[in-house]
């Protein structure tokens, strides 16, 4: 059975989407952009701020689900520009020191609202 899930400590969906849905104990986070979801606007900074709050983000909605970081086995990463990938994965890193997940990470044209990042997410109990 799918389930739909929502935190008020990630931010609300800026469109047509759901933060989360589980569905036969596999949890895929929409990609979240560095938004403060008390204020819905870009936190200030440069790449490893913005990164900081996406993994916020990203551990609300688990949370929420009942998962953590130990359960994520896929990431992908989203950047304004790829110069950005090496302080972006010094945050990363932080939160995958061990057993990793899977990870693509591509340079896109635009990203929404300006970010510099957006990181989507697949976690599995």
């Amino acid at each position: 059975m799918k389930r739909i899930i929502h935190t008020p400590h990630a931010p609300a969906a800026i469109g047509p989407y759901s933060q989360a849905v589980e569905m036969g104990g596999t949890l895929y986070v929409s990609g979240q952009i560095p938004l403060d979801p008390k204020t819905m606007k870009l936190v200030e900074g440069g790449i490893q701020e913005q990164t900081e709050q996406v993994f916020k983000n990203i551990g609300a909605i688990l949370v929420e689900a009942g998962y953590d970081f130990s359960n994520v086995v896929k990431s992908t990463c989203l950047l304004s520009d790829m110069a950005n990938f090496k302080a972006m994965n010094e945050v990363y890193g932080r939160y995958y020191a061990e057993n990793a997940p899977a990870r693509a990470a591509y340079a896109v044209k635009d990203l929404p609202l300006g970010a510099l990042i957006e990181i989507e997410t697949i976690a599995v109990k």
